[in-house]
């Protein structure tokens, strides 16, 4: 073999030793998981370069070498297809198992919870706590009549209409796609049958959201909304005023001070059902499914009054006399 041969052989041999030894270093890498000292959030804008997002993982130590993740990602076509959002990295994970992430779109998810009983100004603080919007933004939008209509909602507002649930969005979800989905959950979970029995009781379905919402603000339990419903059922059948005082605290609005007096119980609001009779012209709250159900399904009694305990629950009368000694024994000794 001539010196040139064997110069050749020992460079063949030294590649096929590099690739070997630069090979175990890459499956190493590949297969090996790293956790990052604490939680990241990353944020992927739209637009945004591999090059970028890749130092980024770097640095913040949840990928342990640059130059051997630009190269699986290049490998695995995975370069020009990961996702904008918001990422978080806790756990550990392997290089393969980040960018899975990062293509999948598997971006960090929030909850809004709204409870059942809150009205359009408590939802908007809930969502100015959660960075969606501002409590302002949130209004307008549920006072806009272009939105409202693109929604099939026939009301002067969102009142009532945005489901109490608990919601999971992303970073950056717009307040339309949010409403949206809100509403979106309450014709879900307004049964049709719900809607043809309260039709029974010649309500439509804005009046049935309306009821729903006054029985969802006096019932202190879910077991005894059917006999408040049939209350009030019974009360606007005999044209007798409601007399629901969240409906008089709901048309004080922001002038409310937590205590009612009878000067607030005169007060002429739209929805000051002592001084009028019938229904007020919209819901006060977002009642959720057993308010909704019990409205449409009341208790068969012929109650037509009923007083807190003080313990949540209530006492139900047939006449005035009844209730006024009920009224006696459990308010006016307090």
């Amino acid at each position: 073999m001539t010196k040139r041969n064997k110069i050749a052989v020992a460079l063949v041999l030294l590649l096929f030793t590099v690739a070997a030894a630069y090979g175990s270093l890459f499956l190493a890498f590949a297969t090996r998981s790293v956790a990052p000292k604490e939680a990241v959030v990353l944020t992927v804008k739209p637009g945004m370069s591999f090059s970028a997002v890749a130092d980024a993982l770097h640095r913040e130590q949840v990928v342990s070498d640059l130059l051997l993740f630009r190269l699986l990602a290049r490998l695995s076509g995975a370069e020009d297809e990961i996702k904008a959002g918001e990422y978080e990295f806790r756990l550990a994970a392997t290089p393969g198992e980040v960018l899975g992430r990062l293509v999948a779109g598997d971006v960090r998810r929030y909850r809004l919870t709204i409870p059942e009983g809150f009205n359009l100004r408590e939802i908007g603080q809930r969502i100015a706590e959660a960075g969606i919007a501002t409590a302002d933004q949130a209004m307008a939008l549920a006072f806009e009549p272009g939105f409202i209509a693109s929604l099939d909602v026939d009301a002067a507002s969102l009142e009532g209409y945005l489901f109490p649930e608990t919601y999971t969005y992303v970073s950056g979800t717009p307040l339309k796609a949010l409403f949206s989905q809100m509403v979106g959950q309450f014709r879900k979970r307004l049964d049709p049958e719900v809607v043809a029995a309260a039709a029974t009781h010649g309500l439509d379905e804005h009046q049935l959201v309306t009821l729903a919402s006054i029985v969802q603000k006096e019932a202190g339990n879910d077991d005894e909304m059917p006999l408040i419903a049939a209350v009030f059922l019974n009360r606007l059948q005999r044209r007798i005023p409601l007399q629901a005082d969240p409906t008089v605290i709901y048309g004080l609005g922001e002038d409310f001070d937590g205590n009612i007096t009878r000067a607030d119980l005169r007060m002429p609001t739209p929805y000051n059902t002592y001084t009028m009779v019938g229904l007020p012209p919209g819901p006060i709250a977002s009642p959720g499914e057993k308010a909704l159900r019990a409205v449409a399904f009341p208790a068969d009694v012929r109650y037509l009054y009923f007083v807190a305990r003080g313990d949540g629950t209530h006492v139900f009368s047939h006449t005035l006399k009844e209730h006024n000694q009920a009224v006696r024994t459990y308010q006016l000794k307090k």
